[in-house]
C-alpha cells in the first residue's frame, strides 16, 4: 500500500483497470440478457401495457346487474378508392356518427353518440372481420344521452369489406354483488391457506425429530465401538424387514376376520394386549421374586405380544374409522367433510401402520444389537472382539451395499443381480473386513458425526429442488389438484425446517446441557430437560414463518397443477382475463399481509 501511495500513476492505472473490467462485465451481462430499452418505447407494446394495467386496476370482484345497449356502425379502413361510401344511419333510436366516415390506419377520428341511455358509460371498440375487439376509448353520456370522444384507429391490414365500430352503453341496476370470479377466488384462496397449513403441519411433524439428528452439537458426541455399530445396523435392517412383513400379515388377517367376527377379533386382540402389558408391569415391580434371565424372557414375550396386539388394534381402529367415516358423509350434509376427514384418517392409519411397525421394530432390534455389541466390546478380550467384528462388520457392509445396489437397480433397471446385488455385497463385505483390520477393537467410532453428515446431505439435496419441480412429479402420482401441492410443499418443508431447527439446536446455551448431564441423565432426558425448553419459542417462530412461505409457494406450484389460487391465476392469465387475474393477485396480497401480521402477533406473544 505504501508503494502504491508513492506511485500515483500505478494506483490510477489499477483503478482504471478495475473500472474497465466492471464495464466489460456489465456490457456482457446486457448482451446475454438481451437488454433493449428501445422496445419499451414501441407504441403497440405501450398500448397493450396500458390496457393490461387498466384491467389489473379493476379486479373482477363485485358486479352489478346491467342493462347493455350496443350500437354498431359500418366503417371502412381505409376508404375504398379514396372516397367515403354512403352510410344510412337509422336515427329513430340510438345511433353513432364517426367523423370522417372512413380513414386510414392510426388516423384520429371523432365518435359521437345520440339518443343513448342518459348518464351511462361504456367502451367504444373497433371490431375487425376476425371478431377481435380493439378499444378506441370510453365514453359517458350526458342527461340527453349524448357523448363525443376521439380515438386513434388501429394499425390493421387494409381490407375492402367494411368493419365495425361499436359503442356499448352499460347501466347498473340494483346494488353490487360478489361476482362469479370473486366467489371462485375466495374458494381458491381458502384452499391455498389450508394447503399451506397442511403442508407445514406434515412437514413439521417429520422435521422436528430429524432436526435433532442433524444437530452437530448433539450428534458429534455419539461415539460407539465397531461391534455396536455393526450390530445396530443389522438390527435395524432385520427389524424393519421383520416388522413390516409381520404388520402386513396381521393387516390381512384382521381384514379377513372382520364382519361377523369383528367383536371376537377385537376381544382376542385386546386380551393379548392386556396380557402383554400385565406381564411387563408385574415384572417391573417384582424383579426380586424372579431370576434375571426369566424376567427378561417373560418381559420380551410380553413386549412382543403387546406389540403384535397394538398392530392389530391399529388396523381395527383404521377399519372402524373407514366404516364410520363413510357412513357419516351423506347424513351430515353440509358437514359431510367431517365424515370424509374420519375416513381419510382411517385410510392413512391403515397405510402407515406397516411403516410405523417397521420403524418401531427396527428401533427395538437396533437398540438390542447396540447394547449387545457394547457389552461384547467391553467384556471380551480384544482378540475375540476383533474376530466378532470381522464377521458382523463384513455382514453389515454386505447388507448395506446390497440395499444400495437394489436401489440403483430400481431406478436404472439394470436387471442383472450380479452387478446390482452380488458385486455390491462383496464390496461391502470387503470394506467391513478392512475396517475391522484398521480400527482398534474397542476404539469408539464417531458414528454420530456420520449420521449428522448424512442427514444434512439429504436435507440439502431435497431443499435444492424447488417445490415447482416436485409438484410435477406428485401430480403424476396423486393427480392434478391441491393434494399434489400439499405433498410437494410438505417434502420441501421437511428439508427447510429441518435445517432451521437443527441450526437452532446447535446455537442453544451449553450451561443447561452440562447441568442436566451432571445429574447422570441419559441422552433422551438431556434433550427433554435441557434442549426442548430452549428451542420451543424459535420453533414456533419458524413454523409461522414457514406457513407464510408455503402460502406464497402454493401460488407458484399452482402453475404446475398443484391446486390453490395459483391454478386459477394461471388460467386467467392464459385467457388474457386480466381483471380476474387482478382479483386473484389482490386475494394473494391480502392473505400474505394478514399472515404476516398474525405471525408477528404470535411471535410477540410466545417467542
Amino acid at each position: 500500500m505504501r508503494n502504491l501511495r508513492k506511485k500515483p500513476v500505478v494506483r490510477w492505472l489499477i483503478i482504471v483497470g478495475v473500472i474497465v473490467v466492471v464495464v466489460v462485465v456489465y456490457a456482457f451481462g446486457f448482451s446475454v440478457t438481451d437488454v433493449n430499452f428501445e422496445t419499451t418505447r414501441d407504441e403497440q407494446r405501450l398500448t397493450s401495457l396500458t390496457r393490461i394495467l387498466r384491467a389489473l386496476a379493476h379486479p373482477d370482484i363485485l358486479e352489478y346487474e346491467q342493462i347493455e345497449q350496443d350500437v354498431d356502425l359500418p366503417f371502412h379502413l381505409p376508404c375504398p378508392q379514396g372516397q367515403a361510401p354512403p352510410i344510412n344511419v337509422d336515427t329513430r333510436g340510438a345511433y353513432i356518427v364517426v367523423t370522417p366516415a372512413c380513414a386510414g390506419p392510426k388516423d384520429i377520428v371523432t365518435i359521437e353518440g345520440f339518443k343513448f341511455l342518459p348518464n351511462t358509460a361504456g367502451p367504444v371498440n373497433f371490431i375487425a372481420q376476425s371478431g377481435v375487439k380493439l378499444q378506441l376509448g370510453s365514453f359517458k353520456t350526458d342527461s340527453r344521452g349524448h357523448f363525443s370522444i376521439t380515438g386513434e384507429l388501429p394499425n390493421r391490414q387494409p381490407i375492402e369489406e367494411a368493419q365495425t365500430i361499436r359503442a356499448t352503453a352499460r347501466q347498473n341496476v340494483g346494488g353490487p354483488r360478489v361476482s362469479r370470479t370473486g366467489k371462485l377466488v375466495f374458494d381458491k384462496i381458502v384452499e391455498t391457506v389450508f394447503l399451506a397449513l397442511l403442508a407445514t403441519t406434515f412437514g413439521a411433524i417429520l422435521a422436528i425429530p430429524l432436526s435433532f439428528l442433524a444437530a452437530q452439537n448433539l450428534m458429534s458426541e455419539i461415539r460407539t465401538p465397531l461391534t455396536s455399530v455393526s450390530l445396530t445396523l443389522l438390527g435395524w435392517l432385520i427389524g424393519i424387514g421383520l416388522g413390516g412383513a409381520i404388520a402386513v400379515q396381521i393387516g390381512r388377517l384382521v381384514e379377513s376376520t372382520l364382519g361377523d367376527n369383528a367383536f371376537i377379533t377385537g376381544g382376542v386382540v385386546l386380551g393379548a394386549f392386556a396380557i402383554g402389558l400385565a406381564s411387563v408391569t408385574t415384572l417391573t415391580h417384582e424383579k426380586e421374586k424372579t431370576s434375571e434371565l426369566n424376567a427378561r424372557l417373560i418381559r420380551t414375550v410380553g413386549y412382543g405380544l403387546a406389540g403384535l396386539a397394538a398392530i392389530a388394534i391399529s388396523y381395527l381402529v383404521a377399519y372402524m374409522m373407514l366404516l364410520v367415516g363413510e357412513a357419516l358423509i351423506e347424513p351430515l350434509g353440509a358437514l359431510g367433510f367431517l365424515g370424509d376427514f374420519v375416513f381419510q384418517l382411517g385410510d392413512s392409519l391403515r397405510l402407515l401402520t406397516p411403516a410405523f411397525a417397521a420403524l418401531i421394530a427396527g428401533g427395538a432390534f437396533g437398540s438390542l444389537g447396540g447394547r449387545v455389541g457394547q457389552q461384547a466390546s467391553d467384556r471380551l478380550d480384544p482378540r475375540t472382539v476383533r474376530t466378532i467384528n470381522l464377521a458382523v462388520a463384513a455382514l453389515a457392509g454386505a447388507a448395506l451395499f446390497a440395499l444400495i445396489g437394489a436401489a440403483i437397480d430400481w431406478f436404472y433397471q439394470v436387471l442383472d443381480l450380479t452387478q446390482t446385488f452380488v458385486i455390491p455385497a462383496i464390496v461391502g463385505a470387503i470394506g467391513g473386513a478392512l475396517l475391522t483390520l484398521r480400527v482398534d477393537p474397542r476404539q469408539p467410532l464417531p458414528i454420530g458425526y456420520w449420521v449428522y453428515f448424512v442427514m444434512r446431505t439429504i436435507m440439502n439435496g431435497i431443499r435444492s429442488v424447488e417445490p415447482l419441480v416436485m409438484v410435477i412429479v406428485f401430480v403424476v402420482w396423486v393427480g392434478i389438484g391441491p393434494f399434489a401441492g400439499v405433498v410437494a410443499l410438505a417434502l420441501h418443508t421437511v428439508a427447510a425446517l429441518g435445517k432451521l431447527f437443527s441450526e437452532q439446536v446447535e446455537s442453544i446455551a451449553l450451561g443447561p446441557l452440562e447441568a442436566v448431564r451432571a445429574t447422570g441423565a441419559n441422552r433422551a432426558q438431556v434433550i427433554k430437560f435441557a434442549v426442548v425448553p430452549q428451542i420451543i419459542p424459535p420453533y414456533i417462530s419458524f413454523l409461522m414463518y414457514r406457513w407464510d412461505i408455503n402460502v406464497r409457494f402454493s401460488t407458484i406450484i399452482g402453475f404446475a397443477g398443484g391446486g390453490g389460487i395459483g391454478f386459477l391465476l394461471q388460467q386467467n392469465i392464459r385467457l388474457l382475463d386480466y381483471r380476474s387475474a387482478s382479483a386473484a393477485m389482490l386475494a394473494i396480497a391480502i392473505v400474505v399481509s394478514s399472515m404476516d401480521y398474525i405471525s408477528s402477533a404470535i411471535r410477540q406473544r410466545f417467542v
